[in-house]
C-alpha cells in the first residue's frame, strides 16, 4: 500500500493577504497623493469596519486544523516566516508616505480623518506582526518586533504582552483582561495605563536582578522606544516638525485598536483560584476563540486565540481550532464595532459569558464597581428561569 501524500495547507497562499493590505494602503496613499481624490483615503477603512465584517459573515468559519504529524514541517517552512516579515516594508511604506500627505497637502476633516485611519489602522495591524515576531526565539524576529512598534510609539508591548499579560492573563491582576461589566471606553484607559506601567515593573525588576538600574541602556522599554524617537526625529526632519502631531494622532488609534482586541480577547473570563492559592493554569478556556476564515487570513490566526495563550510558541499557520473553547459570535472586525457600543456588546457577549460558566456570574471576571449590580441582576435572572422551568 502507497503511502499517503504528503498533507498540503489549503490556506498556503492565502495568508499573503495581510502584506497584500499593508501593500494596498501605500498604493492608496501614493494614489492619493498623486491624484487628490479623497475616495483613495476612505477605501481601507471601508474594507476593515465594512466589507471584512460582511465577509465574515458570508464566508463563515473554517475550523479545520492541521495533523499534528504534519506541524513540525509546517513551522519550520521558512515561506510562513517571510510572509509576516513582507509586511514590514509596506508598513514603513505607508508610514512615510502619510507623513508626506500631512506635509505637503490641504486636508479637511474628512482628509485628515481618512489619513490617520488608513496610516493608523495599518500601525495597528502592525502590532499583530510585531506580536507574531516577539513570541519567537530567534533574537532576530525579536528585535524586528520592536522595529515594527516603532511608528505606533507602542514599544513596551513587547515586555508587557510576552512576560505580564500571558502570565496574568484571565484574572483581575492583568490590566488587559476586560471584565463582565466593564464598557471598552473604560477598559482603554485602564488597559493603557497599566500595561505601561506594567511593563516597566517588569523591566526594573528583570534589571535588578542583574544589578543594573532601571534607567540602564539594556531596559528594552528604553531600547524600543529610542526607535520611536528615531523614526519621529527623522520624519520630522524629512517633512517639517508638523507630521509629529499627525503622528501621534496615528499612533493613538493604531494602539486603540490593539486594545479593542484585547478587551475581546479576554472579556469576563476568569481562571480560578486552586485549593492551593493560585489560579489555575491557562488553557483554550480562557480566551475568547473565532475561526471567521477571512480575518483570521488577515490577522495570522490571531482569533484563534485560546490555543496562542495555551500555546504561546506555536506558529500561526499551526495554531488549532478547539470546539469547547468559548466562541465568539463574529471575527474581530465585526466585534470591535459592536465594542464600541457598549449596549450592544453587553447584550451579545454578556449572556456568553455566562453560559460558558453555566449561569453562575460568580465564576467570571467582573468589573468591581459594577460587581454587586451584576451579581443581583444576573443571580435574579437565573432564579427567575428556575421558576419558570418548575
Amino acid at each position: 500500500m502507497s503511502a499517503p501524500p504528503p498533507w498540503r495547507d489549503p490556506r498556503r497562499h492565502l495568508w499573503l493577504l495581510s502584506p497584500a493590505f499593508a501593500a494596498a494602503a501605500a498604493w492608496h496613499l501614493l494614489s492619493f497623493w498623486r491624484s487628490g481624490e479623497l475616495l483613495w483615503l476612505w477605501l481601507l477603512p471601508a474594507v476593515v469596519y465594512g466589507v471584512i465584517p460582511l465577509a465574515d459573515a458570508l464566508w463563515g468559519t473554517d475550523p479545520r486544523n492541521p495533523p499534528e504529524t504534519a506541524v513540525p514541517a509546517l513551522e519550520a517552512d521558512p515561506y510562513y516566516r517571510w510572509v509576516v516579515v513582507a509586511f514590514v516594508p509596506f508598513q514603513y511604506a505607508a508610514t512615510g508616505l502619510g507623513c508626506v500627505i500631512a506635509a505637503s497637502m490641504p486636508l479637511g476633516i474628512a482628509g485628515w480623518a481618512g489619513l490617520v485611519l488608513t496610516v493608523g489602522g495599518i500601525n495597528g495591524v502592525a502590532i499583530n506582526t510585531a506580536h507574531e515576531l516577539g513570541h519567537k526565539r530567534p533574537a532576530w524576529e525579536r528585535w524586528l518586533a520592536r522595529v515594527v512598534l516603532a511608528p505606533v510609539a507602542y514599544g513596551h508591548f513587547f515586555v508587557e504582552h510576552n512576560r505580564g499579560h500571558h502570565v496574568r492573563v484571565a484574572t483581575p491582576d492583568d490590566p488587559a483582561s476586560a471584565r463582565l461589566g466593564e464598557s471598552f471606553w473604560a477598559f482603554l484607559p485602564r488597559t493603557m495605563a497599566g500595561g505601561l506601567a506594567s511593563a516597566w515593573r517588569l523591566e526594573a525588576r528583570r534589571l535588578a536582578a542583574r544589578g543594573l538600574p532601571a534607567w540602564h541602556p539594556r531596559n528594552e522599554l528604553l531600547q524600543a522606544w529610542s526607535m520611536t524617537v528615531a523614526l519621529y526625529a527623522a520624519l520630522a526632519a524629512a517633512f517639517g516638525p508638523g507630521v509629529l502631531v499627525f503622528l501621534a494622532v496615528q499612533a493613538l488609534y493604531g494602539a486603540s485598536l490593539l486594545e479593542v482586541v484585547n478587551y475581546i480577547e479576554h472579556y469576563g473570563l476568569l481562571r480560578a483560584v486552586q485549593d492551593d492559592g493560585r489560579r489555575e493554569r491557562c488553557d483554550v478556556t480562557h480566551s475568547w476563540n473565532s475561526s471567521h476564515a477571512l480575518s483570521n487570513l488577515f490577522l495570522y490566526q490571531l482569533q484563534r486565540h485560546s490555543d496562542h495563550h495555551a500555546h504561546p510558541g506555536r506558529r500561526y499557520q499551526a495554531l488549532r481550532h478547539f470546539d469547547h473553547s468559548p466562541q465568539l459570535p463574529s471575527g474581530y472586525a465585526a466585534m470591535l464595532l459592536l465594542a464600541y457600543v457598549p449596549p450592544l456588546w453587553f447584550a451579545v457577549m454578556d449572556r456568553r459569558v455566562l453560559a460558558h460558566y453555566g449561569g453562575d456570574v460568580t465564576r467570571a471576571n467582573l468589573q468591581p464597581s459594577r460587581r454587586q449590580a451584576l451579581l443581583a441582576r444576573y443571580r435574579g435572572e437565573a432564579r427567575a428561569q428556575c421558576s419558570s422551568a418548575e
